[in-house]
C-alpha cells in the first residue's frame, strides 16, 4: 500500500511540474533582440520565450535559458507589440475578402476591428478567421453599420453595410439581436436622429458593448463624442470648431428635418460639400479647444490616410507599382485604371479635398497636444487601401501630423486594446500576455517607416514570413 501511495504523489508531482511554464521544452526564444514599449520605449537586449499563445518571460539574462524549440537570434532587430487595423471593411469589397488575413500578417497586423458589415456576410468570414487552424489575425466586429431612417450604405451606389433604425424599439431590438449574435461592439451612423443615438447607446450599454461611431448628422460632436468609445475620420467635428456653429448645425437640421424621401448617401453627401469648408473657414480655436476637451475620454481613429488622400494619394509613392502587383485580380484592372487616370490628369487640385486634409492633420496635432486619444485604422479597402499595407501610412501619416514615432505604435498598439477594455491581456511585450509580436530590422523609434521592415511575425503564439505569406495570396 505504501509503494502504491507514493507512486501516486510521483505521478502527482510529475503531472503538477510537468504541466507548468517552467517546462520550456516546447518554447521559443528571440535572443539579443531590442524590445519596443509604446510607453517607456527600447529595452536593448532582452530574451523573450513564448509558448502557445503567451509571452513565458522577458528578461535581461541569457545565462539560464532553458532548453527551448526554437531560438531566433534578434541581435541589431527591434521587437514590437503586434499591430492593429482599427477600422476596417472586410466584407466591403469580396475581390480583397479572401486575401486580407494573409495580407494583414505579411505586413505585422495581428488584430483588426471591423466597422461594418452586414450580418450574413460578416458571420461566415468571422467563422472562418477565428477557425484554430486558420492563418489570420485576431478579429473583432461590430455587424452593420447602425444609420437612421435615411441608410447610406444601402446597396444603391455603395456596397449594402448599413441597416435602418428609424424608430426607437427597432434600434434596441437590433443592439439586442447583435448581442445575441455575437458581435463585440457595435457602430453607430451618421443619419440616425438624437432618439435613435441615445436609445442604440443605452442598449449598447446593457449588454457592456463598446461603441464606435462617426458623429451623426443630427448632432453635435461636442455631445454625441462622449457617448460613445471611439470617433471615426474626424466626421462632423468641425461644425463645433466654427464660431458660427449653432447657425451651421440649426442648417443642418432644417434640411434633415425637411427631407423626405431620397438616398441616404446623396443627402450626407450634398451636407458634408455645402458645410464643411465654410465651418472650416470659420474656425475659432477657443470653441474647438472646448469641442476637443469633450473628447478626452473618446479614442479617435482619424483614418488621415484617407483624409488627407487627395494631398497625399497612394499613386505618388515610390513603392505603388509593388503595390498594384499584390492587389487581387478582382480589383486590380480597377486600381490600376485609377493610377493612370490619376496621372494623366497630372493632379489636378482638389482645392475641397487639399482644405480637409490640411483641417484634418492640424486637427490631430490638436488633439494630441490636448491629451485626447488617439487609435491607428485605414478604412481598408475603401480609398484604394492595400490590406496590412496600409497601416504603416496611417502610422506616417500620425507622425507627419505631429505624434512622434512612439506615439503612433501605442496608437496601433496599447490604444485600441484599451478600446476592447484587454489592455492587460494584449498591447505590450510583457509575461502573461498573448504573444502577438513583430521583428522589425529596423528601429520605429527612429522613423515610423520602419514598421514596415518586418522580418517576421508572431501571430497566436505562430511565427510566420512575410514572404511565404504573399506567396500564398492571389
Amino acid at each position: 500500500m505504501r509503494n502504491l501511495y507514493i507512486s501516486l504523489v510521483l505521478i502527482f508531482l510529475t503531472l503538477l511540474f510537468g504541466c507548468s511554464n517552467d517546462n520550456f521544452s516546447e518554447a521559443t526564444a528571440i535572443t539579443n533582440v531590442s524590445v519596443i514599449h509604446p510607453v517607456t520605449g527600447l529595452q536593448k537586449n532582452q530574451t523573450v520565450l513564448f509558448q502557445n499563445d503567451q509571452i513565458l518571460s522577458v528578461s535581461s539574462s541569457v545565462d539560464n535559458l532553458p532548453s527551448v524549440s526554437e531560438i531566433i537570434d534578434g541581435k541589431d532587430k527591434f521587437l514590437i507589440p503586434g499591430l492593429w487595423d482599427m477600422h476596417v471593411h472586410l466584407t466591403y469589397d469580396d475581390a480583397f475578402t479572401e486575401s486580407m488575413p494573409k495580407l494583414f500578417l505579411a505586413h505585422g497586423i495581428t488584430s483588426v476591428r471591423d466597422t461594418g458589415g452586414l450580418m450574413e456576410k460578416m458571420e461566415p468570414v468571422i467563422k472562418k478567421m477565428r477557425a484554430p487552424e486558420a492563418i489570420s489575425p485576431r478579429v473583432y466586429f461590430s455587424g452593420p453599420l447602425l444609420d437612421g431612417k435615411f441608410v447610406v450604405y444601402d446597396g444603391d451606389l455603395v456596397p449594402e453595410i448599413g441597416t435602418e433604425n428609424s424608430t426607437i424599439s427597432m434600434a434596441k431590438k437590433k443592439v439586442t439581436e447583435l448581442n445575441d449574435a455575437g458581435v463585440d461592439f457595435i457602430k453607430i451612423y451618421e443619419m440616425v436622429s438624437p432618439e435613435i443615438f441615445n436609445a442604440l447607446s443605452e442598449a449598447a450599454s446593457i449588454y457592456d458593448l463598446p461603441i464606435a461611431a462617426h458623429v451623426p448628422l443630427s448632432m453635435r460632436a461636442s455631445i454625441a463624442g462622449p457617448a460613445v468609445d471611439s470617433m471615426e475620420h474626424l466626421r462632423n467635428v468641425e461644425l463645433d470648431c466654427a464660431f458660427n456653429s449653432a447657425q451651421l448645425h440649426e442648417e443642418r437640421l432644417a434640411i434633415l428635418n425637411s427631407h423626405e424621401n431620397g438616398a441616404g448617401l446623396t443627402l450626407r453627401s450634398s451636407l458634408h460639400t455645402a458645410q464643411r469648408l465654410p465651418a472650416i473657414n470659420n474656425f475659432d480655436e477657443q470653441k474647438c479647444n472646448q469641442t476637443i476637451d469633450n473628447l478626452k475620454s473618446t479614442i479617435q481613429v482619424p483614418t488621415l490616410r484617407l483624409n488627407a488622400f487627395s494631398m497625399y494619394p497612394g499613386y505618388e509613392r515610390e513603392d505603388w507599382d509593388n503595390v498594384l502587383k499584390i492587389v487581387p485580380e478582382g480589383a486590380k484592372e480597377k486600381w490600376i485604371a485609377a493610377t493612370n487616370d490619376w496621372f494623366e490628369q497630372k493632379k489636378d487640385q482638389d482645392w475641397y479635398g487639399s482644405e480637409f486634409a490640411k483641417w484634418s492633420m492640424s486637427l490631430i496635432d490638436r488633439m494630441n497636444k490636448r491629451g485626447v486619444p488617439i487609435g491607428a485604422g485605414t478604412d481598408t479597402p475603401i480609398g484604394y487601401a492595400l490590406p496590412g499595407y496600409s497601416l504603416h501610412t496611417e502610422l506616417e501619416f500620425l507622425v507627419e501630423a505631429g505624434l512622434k514615432p512612439i506615439e503612433a505604435i501605442y496608437a496601433a498598439t496599447i490604444r485600441p486594446a484599451e478600446f476592447f477594455s484587454m489592455q492587460e491581456e494584449m498591447g505590450t511585450i510583457e509575461k502573461g500576455k498573448v504573444a502577438d509580436m513583430v521583428l522589425l530590422s529596423k528601429n520605429p523609434i527612429e522613423n515610423i517607416s520602419n514598421t514596415r521592415q518586418v522580418e517576421l511575425v508572431i501571430s497566436k503564439g505562430k511565427i510566420y514570413y512575410p514572404d511565404k505569406l504573399m506567396q500564398t495570396i492571389n
